[in-house]
């Protein structure tokens, strides 16, 4: 007998997502990199338009000393 549709055994929700979670995390990892190679290339780190281009700026001054 189910009570308000609820069983007596919980439904499995993690094991059969774990592929999809980890194709997820890999995704969103790889996305990341991919967006910082690209904000740090020579072609936009010094365009105005890039909100990271002092911090980008900062890190070279640091590392030229």
């Amino acid at each position: 007998m189910a009570f308000l549709g609820l069983r007596k055994w919980p439904t499995p929700v993690l094991k059969p997502m774990w592929p999809f979670i980890a194709a997820s995390t890999v995704t969103f990892y790889l996305v990341s990199k991919a967006q910082d190679l690209g904000v740090r290339s020579d072609a936009y780190k010094n365009d105005p338009r890039n909100p990271y281009r002092e911090e980008i700026a900062k890190q070279e001054a640091a590392a030229h000393h």
